[in-house]
C-alpha cells in the first residue's frame, strides 16, 4: 500500500511539473520602422537659383566698355 502512494504521488508530481513547463515562448518583437527618404524642399529652388546667379556673374563680366 505504501509503495503504490508513493508511485501514485511520484507520478502526480512529474505529470503536473511537465505540464506547466510549456517551453519557451515565442519573443514578441516590435514592428520594425521603415523610414522613407525624403528630400529637402529648398533643393528644387536652390539649383536654379545659383544658375541664375552663375549666368548673371558672367553677363555682368563680359560686357566691355570702349574708352574714349
Amino acid at each position: 500500500m505504501r509503495r503504490i502512494l508513493a508511485t501514485t504521488v511520484t507520478m502526480i508530481a512529474l505529470t503536473a511539473a511537465s505540464a506547466q513547463a510549456g517551453g519557451v515562448p515565442e519573443p514578441i518583437m516590435p514592428p520594425e520602422v521603415i523610414e522613407a527618404a525624403t528630400s529637402s524642399s529648398s533643393a528644387g529652388i536652390l539649383v536654379p537659383l545659383l544658375l541664375l546667379l552663375l549666368i548673371a556673374a558672367a553677363v555682368s563680366g563680359s560686357s566691355e566698355s570702349t574708352p574714349g
